[in-house]
């Protein structure tokens, strides 16, 4: 059995669900994990998806900021969201496979949306940052306290960090600029190794190959400048780190009508 999983910031679900309804249409994803989904639930378009064949859904948001969902074609039990830093931010939403979902059964996926941070990388001065550095830090207690990679486990999303020096467009001139400062990345990293995540993506394409999901909105021609960061990952638990197949990062996503400014990171184990 083979079990395909994408993450992607999509930047407002409701707006962006043509681009996501040709992606789902075109690449059949068995759990697609969404980030920045920027809708309240009353208001999330959970029949939309429910018509492309994802039957089973979990997701908590908010009106016109951040916001979780993960939908599956495969059934699963358990459900959780986690509310970090004592906010209920909706920046969080795991869920079990059931034993429906035969090889697959048991796996747990952890959808994150790490916070931004804002621009300027202090925390003294600026409270997004700080918060962004909470946030982490409540990673690493909830990874220590609750051991996930203990079981078969996959985390993925938006996490705002890119860790290596190939993670980003130019590393010497960007270890100031929110994303890829040494506080941050060797924070992510830490936390990473610390806890057994497998970093998938750079698995399949190590360094010093280099590797973004994201594309700025600011660039007038962004193929052209190509200025891109690596802020959206899928780590395994150490189990399923041998049963990696494929991974792919859509870059073609960034050019379709009215795009996010991130695209779509799919990763196919082999069960």
């Amino acid at each position: 059995m083979n079990l395909a999983i994408t993450t992607w910031n999509i930047n407002s679900v409701r707006l962006r669900f043509p681009i996501v309804k040709d992606f789902l249409e075109a690449e059949r994803p068995d759990i697609l994990c969404l980030q920045e989904t920027k809708t309240p639930d009353d208001r999330f378009p959970a029949n939309d998806f429910k018509a492309l064949g994802y039957l089973h859904q979990a997701f908590v948001g908010n009106k016109g900021y951040n916001g979780v969902a993960v939908l599956s074609r495969l059934p699963f039990t358990a459900r959780d969201a986690m509310q970090m830093c004592g906010r209920a931010d909706a920046r969080h939403q795991s869920v079990t496979l059931a034993p429906d979902a035969r090889k697959a059964a048991g796996i747990t996926i952890h959808n994150f949306y790490v916070p931004a941070g804002g621009d300027e990388p202090d925390p003294v001065v600026n409270d997004k940052f700080a918060h962004k550095l909470a946030f982490l830090a409540d990673m690493d207690r909830w990874c220590g306290s609750m051991t996930p990679t203990s079981r078969p486990a996959i985390l993925v999303g938006d996490l705002n960090i890119a860790p290596y020096e190939t993670d980003v467009w130019n590393h010497k001139q960007l270890l100031g600029v929110v994303s890829h400062t040494p506080i941050e990345t060797q924070t992510l990293e830490k936390l990473r190794a610390d806890h057994g995540w497998i970093d998938a993506i750079r698995t399949h394409r190590p360094e010093p190959e280099r590797v973004y999901t994201w594309w700025s909105y600011r660039a007038q021609d962004w193929k052209a400048a190509d200025r891109g960061r690596r802020l959206d990952h899928v780590w395994l638990s150490p189990d399923l780190g041998p049963k990696l197949q494929m991974t792919s990062i859509h870059k073609q996503a960034r050019g379709w009508d009215r795009p996010s400014d991130h695209v779509p990171v799919t990763v196919r184990l082999a069960l």
